[in-house]
């Protein structure tokens, strides 16, 4: 079966980790953009940072079978610098425009102040006047934030904006956020994210419960405790517990393929050539 990767930070990974992908069938992966462990200082380096992944990244993992795809963002760790913030999306059209970028995200709340409100507010009207589809992340679950809290602001701000929701992902959903999510139109995304979102086994019983319809489950595999081959994991407990060849196919390919469809760039090549490592050496 030949998976889709809708969420991974391949930016964080090895080479190895594009062979063990290939290995297990993932053929094409998105890459969102996210915050990279500390605070960038420059708008310069955000616009490099947008080019590396929507450039360096695509060669790469084509040198090893996989289409590799962008989101293009400030995530919203990096709204409370506003100025810094203006600044990156004054100058973030050409990347929006750019072949590879099929969606403005990571956008959304992580600790849902102020500052990423406006930030959100702002990166949602330039995905609808430029009818691009929108990656929301939504905020980890910690002493000071609910995760549920986030999500409700969230999917309040979607209906103030009025944009058809089904191009827009809320994604990083758990058990206490699913009934908010399947109460709208948008896709509803489920990480595989060891300690702070999912496993297999909790994102098979979500599935059970709420199906399989405008579902998409990623590893969002990036610097932490995270694994790039989660998918093929979730498909195997999938069919431990009843899903059929078909279910899990819509779930890891159809699925992912009819959202990200919606862009026009994206158009996957799935029989990209595994190359010899050894041709890259130097």
């Amino acid at each position: 079966m030949i998976i889709i990767e809708p969420h991974i930070h391949m930016y964080t990974r090895t080479t190895d980790d594009y062979t063990a992908m290939y290995r297990e069938g993932i053929r094409c992966v998105v890459e969102p953009s996210f915050w990279l462990g500390s605070a960038r200082r420059y708008a310069g380096t955000f616009w490099d940072y947008f080019r590396h992944s929507l450039e360096f990244e695509a060669v790469r993992a084509e040198r090893y079978g996989i289409d590799h795809f962008a989101c293009v963002a400030v995530n919203p760790k990096e709204a409370e610098d506003r100025a810094l913030a203006h600044e990156v999306l004054d100058g973030i059209g050409p990347y929006l425009d750019h072949p590879r970028c099929v969606a403005i995200g990571e956008i959304g709340f992580n600790r849902i102040t102020r500052n990423e409100e406006e930030m959100f507010l702002r990166q949602l009207e330039m995905a609808k006047a430029r009818g691009m589809l929108i990656l929301i992340h939504t905020p980890h679950d910690t002493p000071e934030v609910r995760k549920r809290d986030g999500v409700e602001r969230t999917l309040a701000i979607l209906r103030e904006l009025n944009y058809d929701e089904g191009r827009i992902i809320v994604d990083h959903n758990t058990e206490d956020t699913m009934d908010l999510t399947r109460r709208t139109g948008v896709w509803a995304g489920m990480t595989v994210y060891p300690y702070s979102k999912l496993n297999p086994e909790r994102v098979v019983h979500l599935l059970r419960r709420w199906g399989i319809e405008r579902s998409l489950v990623n590893s969002s595999a990036d610097w932490g405790v995270s694994d790039p081959c989660s998918l093929p994991k979730v498909a195997r407990h999938m069919r431990e517990h009843g899903f059929t060849a078909e279910q899990i196919e819509q779930l890891l390919f159809h699925n992912p393929m009819a959202f990200y469809g919606q862009c026009d760039r994206f158009r996957p090549r799935l029989d990209l050539p595994y190359q010899d490592p050894s041709l890259y050496q130097r």
